[in-house]
């Protein structure tokens, strides 16, 4: 639901109670059978569909379109605003959400770009608002929440989703099938595995990491092997991803408004 100005006055007082979700995408290269749209796509129809099922409790914002996405710059299609200040604008809108009254506020995750930078604004909107607002701001990415399921579970022939993939392209297969071009969804040629670093999806995490451009680490743009996706699967998928937001959003909204301890009972905490 897209509420109107008189909307949000009539949420008015009632905003600290609600939660406001604010959907996270990209506008980025999705290899060459997948819309650039994908990322904003995918976790922007997550987000409706939980809060169509908590309009009561929930009111979700439009979805922030664009990400941090220079790391692929070099395939066509992408726009991206730097790490920095893809920073500065999750501070920005979380801060007009403050100031609207709302406490309670989910940054709902569609693209692996966006999740260092979003946890540098919770660390800067922490320091801002902890003191006098305590709000709970909380960043959550729709396929770390559904866990096993996005890592490699039945019906899934992949280890787990990683860019333009056999889970990305299945949901876009079962979401928005126009946009899918399976007949150039091929597995792209990848560098040979080290044991450690996980090019994406083919080794897990051992605690090593690493940066690189696309372009290293991928011949065409996508990772994975989207030649295995099937609507099928992009359905078991989506229907997954949408009740594990909704279980998380039924546990936030008992989350209290964390005190702060120190001096508390009279002695200083470590």
């Amino acid at each position: 639901m897209l509420y109107s100005s008189q909307d949000y006055l009539t949420i008015g007082s009632a905003a600290e109670e609600k939660i406001v979700i604010l959907p996270l995408g990209a506008i980025e290269q999705h290899g060459p059978h997948l819309a650039v749209s994908t990322d904003t796509d995918i976790v922007s129809l997550v987000a409706i569909a939980a809060e169509e099922k908590m309009s009561d409790q929930v009111v979700l914002c439009p979805t922030l379109t664009f990400g941090s996405s220079h790391h692929h710059l070099s395939f066509g299609g992408t726009m991206s605003l730097s790490p920095a200040l893809y920073t500065q604008v999750v501070v920005e809108l979380v801060s007009s959400l403050l100031q609207n009254g709302f406490r309670r506020v989910v940054l709902l995750n569609g693209h692996g770009g966006n999740i260092t930078p979003v946890k540098q604004a919770l660390a800067l909107l922490s320091g801002s608002y902890d003191t006098y607002l305590r709000p709970n701001i909380v960043l959550a990415t729709y396929w770390e929440l559904a866990g096993s399921i996005f890592a490699g579970a039945a019906p899934m022939e992949s280890p787990a989703l990683s860019h333009a993939c056999e889970y990305e392209t299945s949901l876009m297969l079962h979401l928005f099938p126009e946009k899918v071009q399976m007949e150039k969804a091929v597995r792209a040629e990848r560098p040979e595995s080290n044991g450690y670093i996980g090019w994406e999806d083919d080794e897990p995490y051992r605690g090593v990491s690493i940066f690189k451009q696309t372009a290293f680490i991928s011949g065409n743009g996508s990772s994975g092997q989207p030649q295995l996706a099937t609507a099928e699967k992009g359905r078991h998928l989506y229907q997954h991803a949408v009740q594990s937001l909704v279980t998380f959003l039924e546990s936030f909204s008992t989350w209290p408004f964390l005190q702060n301890l120190k001096n508390k009972d009279g002695k200083e905490r470590n």
